[in-house]
């Protein structure tokens, strides 16, 4: 371990940010802390990063105490990249990535062929050299991120911390930044310790997130472990969606939006589905809250797996074979508890043509039935005609045809002027 944190209680005035604090960070590791505002996040990257010292506990570096070594000594092991840039004076790019040297000269000694080696070095690590003879003032968000981080670079550190690295950066200075860092890491045995404002970015790059709240740690591990759907719930008090898109891929979290149109009304949809035609209706689905239910879909269909994957309830079928009585049966069980049922576009064969005759019956019943019909029926049927017939007389009856998903959302929504036929 290069960094041992024990007990450790510190705050500002007669205030404790942090209760009891103990962690260890092991060399090499990129260590994502994570929690809401107000939580101590930063608060113990002081305290790390030898800033603020602890009111109980100790930090060890490399089983030294940190607070008991030489300031001069402790920055040539740590280095910090505030959330703050302070780059408000006219400096060069040069010049200021210099600063990072000064731990490493004794007093009154001006640099020499080496110190301007390493600078150089962190310029090019950073992909800051050709602004090197620029104005700091003059640079972008990202471009004076990643000078913050050629100074540090500059000092030579074994650990790196970092507050918020990406906040207020666009999109790809963010991805860039993380990049960065990541390489850094793996190219140069760097530890990198950093606060975390975006989830899905800690998610992806960081080894380990450290959760705190309220000034404690709330849990720790890999992002696998730590993120879920009720620790976002308790640990932040909002509703996420939590998703891994294949087997041993990084979780990432979807934003859930309030339904303002259903007025938190909890209502159900049946989609009839296959084929892969359901993609954009369950993305829609999804994204609005509703409860889904699908069927009857053979095990491997490609809206079987998206199914699965956003936890929808399917009735499945076993791949390439007819649906049985007992799948029929629980495909109408599952249409009778919806509110609304959805027939997509989907090609139909004998093995599927039972999930049509059960959308026609339910239409006959007066259950309120949407047929996305993109027409052209005669192009989906291999069943020599008896899918076009039924589907025909479906039509006909009382449910609400729409040209496509967007249109099927405003109809349940109450958002348009369809009506049934």
């Amino acid at each position: 371990m290069i960094l041992d944190v024990m007990g450790v209680t510190c705050g500002y005035g007669s205030a404790a940010v942090l209760e009891d604090v103990t962690l260890k960070v092991a060399r090499g590791e990129m260590l994502g802390i994570v929690g809401p505002n107000g939580s101590g996040k930063s608060t113990l990257l002081k305290a790390m990063s030898r800033v603020l010292p602890p009111r109980q506990g100790s930090i060890l570096l490399q089983e030294n105490d940190l607070y008991q070594m030489r300031p001069s000594r402790a920055a040539q092991h740590l280095a910090v990249v505030p959330q703050e840039a302070g780059l408000d004076f006219p400096f060069t790019v040069e010049a200021v990535v210099m600063m990072g040297r000064i731990p490493h000269l004794k007093r009154f000694q001006r640099e020499g062929p080496r110190d301007r080696e390493i600078v150089r070095a962190a310029l090019r690590q950073t992909n800051t050299l050709e602004l090197a003879e620029r104005l700091v003032t003059e640079l972008s968000g990202g471009e004076k991120q990643r000078v913050l981080i050629a100074r540090a670079l500059a000092q030579e550190p074994e650990v790196l911390f970092l507050d918020e690295p990406t906040s207020f950066l666009d999109l790809n200075y963010q991805i860039e930044i993380m990049e960065l860092l990541n390489r850094l890491r793996y190219e140069q045995g760097l530890t990198v310790v950093m606060v975390v404002h975006d989830l899905n970015l800690a998610s992806q790059y960081c080894d380990n997130l450290l959760v705190i709240k309220n000034g404690r740690i709330f849990t720790a591990g890999n992002p696998t472990q730590v993120l879920n759907e009720d620790l976002i719930r308790e640990v932040y008090g909002c509703e996420v969606k939590v998703e891994q898109r294949h087997p041993g891929s990084r979780p990432m979290l979807v934003i859930q939006p309030f339904n303002h149109h259903r007025n938190n009304i909890h209502l159900r949809v049946h989609v009839v589905g296959g084929g892969g035609c359901c993609g954009l209706l369950f993305h829609h689905l999804q994204e609005r809250s509703w409860e889904v239910t699908c069927g009857v879909v053979n095990i491997g269909d490609s809206d079987w797996q998206e199914a699965k994957r956003l936890g929808f309830g399917v009735v499945e079928a076993a791949p390439f074979s007819e649906i049985s009585l007992e799948e029929d049966q629980l495909n109408r069980q599952a249409m009778l508890q919806a509110d609304y049922i959805i027939l997509a576009p989907i090609p139909f064969g004998i093995g599927n043509l039972p999930n049509l005759g059960a959308v026609l019956d339910m239409a006959e019943r007066g259950a309120p039935v949407i047929v996305i019909d993109e027409g052209q029926i005669a192009q989906r049927d291999y069943t020599g005609g008896q899918a076009a017939a039924i589907y025909n007389r479906l039509l006909r009856s009382r449910v609400y045809a729409v040209p496509d998903s967007a249109q099927a959302m405003a109809v349940m929504e109450g958002d348009t002027e369809f009506a049934r036929g």
